[in-house]
């Protein structure tokens, strides 16, 4: 399969693609036919055939792997953070995002092999993780490292929002991470600016932005299941980086998971938290099992509508 890469389409906008790194011959073929046919550049004219096997060639290689790296996840070099970093923990930990994302289980850092996560992300935009290594560099200081994987304020992707009528908005970012975040009941005086002609007792608030976007993974069963920082975790092993902090969370029983892992892990647990040679993040780098892709941009969008109701009851 040829996976080279055309430099050009690096350049953050161009004609609306971006090149992808992704993942074969791992959960589901049917998903890898449909990501070619509707995301990449004349996907539609894709010969299913060849796309079938080139997957069925990557499966080949994963059975292979179970065999030459079987428990391979469950050995990942783990070490203590450095102490003079504790500073910086200690100002990532007191921001008002960090307790939302970490609250459900307790949460600690450590250094860990880059490349050895478990992954369940099965892409990443080679575009943003240029963007990611311009801004680190070769030799970074722990600190320099430490805020990068761990970013105090991460930059935000650009966010359209539309009011199409008086109840129903419309929100849209080219970032993937975008998403509605659970609507929250406020108090007047929690949002000064806002103005209205009469008083007002209370404001229920749907918020729309992003994910932490820091390197965050679950242990369990012995292995790190990565969950946010793909791409830069990337970004580090593309720069031969071997170690990265993470933040991490251990869960010891599948109700656990349930409650901070994604999707894909939680509707596959057996096979992301036992399988003998699951995905791993050094797979991005192997091309039996990568392969990169011209795609076409997608605009992630979050549809809001209001519906109020007044009644009047007999106490």
């Amino acid at each position: 399969m040829n996976d080279a890469p055309d430099p050009t389409l690096f350049a953050p906008a161009l004609g609306g693609l971006e090149l992808r790194a992704r993942l074969l011959g791992q959960p589901h073929l049917e998903d890898y036919i449909t990501f070619v046919q509707t995301r990449t550049v004349g996907g539609e004219r894709a010969d299913v055939r060849a796309l079938a096997d080139e997957w069925r060639e990557a499966n080949d290689h994963y059975y292979e792997l179970e065999r030459t790296e079987a428990g391979i996840a469950d050995d990942i070099e783990r070490l203590d953070v450095e102490p003079e970093l504790a500073p910086l923990i200690a100002e990532l930990q007191a921001q008002p995002r960090f307790s939302p994302a970490h609250d459900p289980l307790p949460s600690r850092f450590e250094l860990v092999e880059a490349h050895r996560p478990v992954v369940s992300q099965q892409s990443v935009s080679l575009n943003f993780v240029e963007t990611l290594k311009s801004g680190l560099g070769l030799a970074p200081s722990p600190e320099r490292l430490f805020r990068f994987c761990q970013p105090i304020e991460p930059p935000q992707a650009p966010v359209r929002a539309q009011r199409l009528d008086d109840n129903h908005f419309l929100f849209s970012s080219d970032s993937s991470d975008f998403r509605a975040h659970d609507a929250t009941l406020l108090r007047p005086a929690q949002i000064l600016e806002l103005a209205a002609a009469d008083p007002m007792s209370a404001i229920v608030a749907v918020p729309v932005g992003f994910g932490s976007n820091v390197l965050h993974a679950i242990e369990t069963d012995d292995r790190l299941i990565l969950q946010n920082g793909y791409h830069r975790a990337y970004a580090l092993r593309d720069l031969g980086i071997t170690h990265a902090y993470c933040a991490v969370q251990t869960v010891t029983r599948r109700d656990e998971l349930k409650l901070v892992a994604g999707e894909p892990v939680i509707e596959a647990p057996e096979f992301y938290c036992r399988a003998k040679r699951p995905p791993l993040l050094k797979d991005f780098f192997d091309p039996k099992i990568r392969k990169v892709l011209n795609v076409r941009r997608m605009s992630r969008m979050i549809e809001v509508k209001l519906e109020v109701r007044e009644y009047q009851v007999v106490e």
